[in-house]
């Protein structure tokens, strides 16, 4: 039985439609949470009434029977679509085919994410349903309240994203240095190296790995330059891992900052300033709390330290120049946004916290752990040492 959607209820009243409609395969995070459902290809979920129904596909078609949460699942050949192909061809027969499953439940109008394929669009408006497009997905407002069991599942990730990163730094610790190059087991360590030993880790731990940042030196303030070549000593190297669990196809996230050697008096200065800010943004989550209040605590922080950030300038490519984090789940960027404008924040929601401070150049550093908001505030899902330098 499918669950309550209030968020999603509230979105359809708003807007008047009778339906919610995806059509993607099952690798859109949406997808996936309405209808329990992961298949290569594409099919289409509708919520309507409270309940969900699925359009598949006869190869998929006993399996989403079994497998998926729907209420009801529907097959194409179950509306003519052999004749329909045979006629316009199978393109154009299975978005036909859409419009007859929609019919069949009497939705008129439907709401879409604003992903949502034209061709389908076409064909529902050429059969009389109202389309409207949301830009602000209700199924991800949905999505990023997690439940207890959700919760759980980034839990059992971010202890795979733990051993990943002990992995890397134990690399970089047991590292020797040679013409102020980092060397181990006789060879050059390189960001490949590490990347490769920390992809090796989350498949040992059921992780898929995603890509895996290992970067040093200037390359380090390129945003998401996942770092390529030989790991230097006395220079900031910045690891951010972001894996999604096999089994349960949820995401953890978190970024470290490691010196091999003596780190200089600028880049320690960056990292006390970074840690500081962190902190605040700490205090400032809480339920009623916006995600926006929680980046300008982190901009108070850095900007009263003397640096530059996206609330002080425009076109930033120094300092702080991103958010101050985002929502992890099936996504790993999702609702909410811990940035200017962003949302309330709930009791559920999983977010990020990862100031940095960076010159184009010269590397940056970047400090990154994973949150739930509970009711009296957060709890860190992340358990993993914060030092700077590796001995």
């Amino acid at each position: 039985m499918t669950p309550p959607y209030p968020k999603l209820d509230a979105h359809l009243e708003a807007v008047g439609a009778d339906g919610y409609l995806l059509d993607a395969d099952g690798e859109d995070s949406s997808q996936y949470y309405l209808s329990g459902y992961h298949a290569p290809d594409n099919f289409v979920t509708l919520y309507t009434d409270g309940e969900v129904h699925l359009l598949v596909s006869g190869l998929e078609y006993t399996r989403a029977i079994e497998d998926s949460d729907a209420d009801e699942v529907r097959k194409f050949d179950a509306y003519g679509y052999r004749e329909k192909a045979a006629d316009v061809g199978p393109p154009k027969a299975t978005k036909l085919v859409v419009a007859d499953f929609v019919a069949e439940f009497g939705v008129e109008s439907v709401a879409v994410p604003a992903s949502f394929p034209t061709g389908t669009t076409d064909i529902l408006r050429d059969h009389g349903v109202s389309v409207t497009p949301a830009y602000h997905d209700p199924v991800e407002q949905v999505r990023a309240v997690k439940s207890e069991e959700e919760a759980e599942h980034i839990r059992e990730a971010q202890r795979a994203n733990e051993a990943a990163m002990a992995a890397a730094e134990s690399l970089v610790e047991e590292a020797s240095v040679e013409d102020g190059v980092l060397h181990h087991a006789g060879d050059v360590l390189t960001s490949e190296r590490v990347r490769d030993r920390i992809e090796a880790t989350l498949q040992d731990h059921q992780c898929e790995p995603s890509e895996t940042i290992v970067a040093c030196g200037p390359a380090a303030a390129r945003a998401h330059d996942t770092g390529s070549g030989p790991l230097r000593a006395d220079t900031p190297i910045v690891v951010d891992i972001f894996p999604r669990h096999k089994r349960t196809r949820y995401f953890a996230d978190m970024t470290r900052t490691f010196v091999k050697g003596d780190p200089s008096e600028q880049v320690q200065e960056w990292y006390d300033v970074a840690f500081e800010a962190y902190e605040a943004a700490l205090d400032a989550i809480e339920p009623g709390a916006t995600g926006e209040d929680v980046h300008f605590a982190v901009c108070d922080v850095i900007e009263d330290a003397g640096y530059p950030t996206t609330r002080s300038h425009d076109g930033l490519e120094n300092g702080f120049f991103h958010s101050t984090g985002h929502g992890v789940g099936l996504d790993v960027h999702e609702s909410p946004h811990v940035a200017e404008h962003g949302e309330v924040l709930e009791a559920g929601h999983v977010i990020t916290i990862e100031p940095g401070l960076y010159e184009q150049g010269v590397g940056g550093v970047r400090v990154e752990d994973l949150v739930v908001v509970t009711e009296d505030g957060y709890e860190n899902l992340t358990d993993y040492p914060d030092d700077l330098r590796v001995l």
